[in-house]
């Protein structure tokens, strides 16, 4: 169903510097149907804002890297006096990779299928004997909050905040389940880079990747945006709180441009005496499947911890009033 009355909308004269234009508009965000972070589902209202048409692909980082030398965390050993009560031999430059375990897990225990292996980051997503040699055109991974925030702000841009995020992930589809429609796969087609069959063991493929997958491997949303499902999770400005703000369901109380609300902190539940604080991922990833994180929709959100980096988390970036800042390249 279209959205009623002002939605956003995608005019392809404003397309700009590999954006797009999504005007301003009112919309429901969250959803009450799936999982408790996502409740209330509530009206909210967005202005005019560009948003990059894919995620930031490895080629796109690249350059960034090379024109201001920026190291991202995961290319850093940790500092003792960041994390205390971290054993020695954890103190090394890496990322979180995953890795497919051998046989049936706990699927309350992610440690089975996440390994923080040396060596990994950007360049070498799946450790020191991989590369990035023919996966340009792929989003870029073992990026953190700040290592995002810096590439927007190179390019004189910032992060989505979770409802720009998602108004135009919904492509202006009113209460849609997914960017597309009602149904995960029409007629039996992929739409976005998920898992099919059972979480963590068996990965049919049945949509042609086990991994990441090109910028521009599935259909757009009606807005023209690509991966706003799916292949990777998304950094968005937003402070994680477990459920949304009341329900604003008068139209003199909608809020306008909200940004999930102050900074907070959670415990990492590997050293619980550690409080990091955590900002809301989009979108899901090639990781989502029916049986476990069915987060391949706008609604869902996931909270991060703002210094780690995975094999699956990317981002894209926007301008808002439709112009670019000073800083920009």
């Amino acid at each position: 169903m279209q959205a009623e009355a002002v939605h956003g909308d995608v005019s392809s004269e404003h397309a700009h510097d590999g954006m797009i234009f999504v005007r301003a508009g009112i919309f429901w965000m969250g959803s009450d149907h799936h999982y408790p972070e996502e409740k209330p589902a509530h009206r909210v209202s967005v202005e005019d804002f560009f948003i990059d048409e894919t995620p930031v692909t490895n080629a796109q980082f690249a350059e960034f890297v090379v024109a201001t030398g920026h190291r991202t965390f995961a290319e850093f050993a940790p500092d003792p006096r960041d994390y205390p009560g971290i054993l020695p031999e954890l103190l090394y430059a890496g990322s979180l990779v995953f890795l497919e375990p051998a046989g049936r897990v706990d699927l309350r225990d992610w440690s089975q299928w996440w390994s923080f292996l040396k060596g990994a980051n950007w360049r070498q997503p799946y450790g020191p004997h991989s590369s990035i040699a023919g996966l340009d055109d792929h989003p870029v991974v073992h990026v953190t909050h700040h290592d995002a925030v810096a590439y927007a702000r190179w390019k004189g841009k910032d992060l989505p905040t979770e409802a720009e995020w998602e108004f135009a992930a919904r492509g202006g589809l009113e209460q849609a389940e997914y960017a597309w429609g009602s149904q995960l796969t029409p007629d039996g087609r992929h739409m976005a880079n998920t898992w099919q069959g059972s979480f963590p063991t068996v990965n049919r493929n049945l949509d042609g990747y086990s991994r990441t997958s090109p910028i521009r491997a599935f259909p757009p949303n009606e807005y023209g945006l690509y991966d706003m499902i799916g292949n990777v999770w998304e950094w968005t400005s937003d402070w994680f709180a477990p459920k949304h703000e009341a329900d604003a369901t008068k139209a003199c109380c909608i809020p306008r441009n909200p940004r999930g609300g102050l900074e907070s902190a959670s415990y990492d539940p590997c050293l619980p005496h550690i409080k990091i604080p955590r900002k809301v991922l989009k979108g899901g990833s090639h990781l989502c499947a029916p049986n476990y994180c069915r987060r391949y929709r706008p609604a869902a959100r996931h909270a991060e911890a703002i210094d780690t980096s995975t094999s699956h988390v990317g981002f894209r970036c926007v301008v808002r009033n439709g112009e670019l800042n000073e800083t920009a390249s």
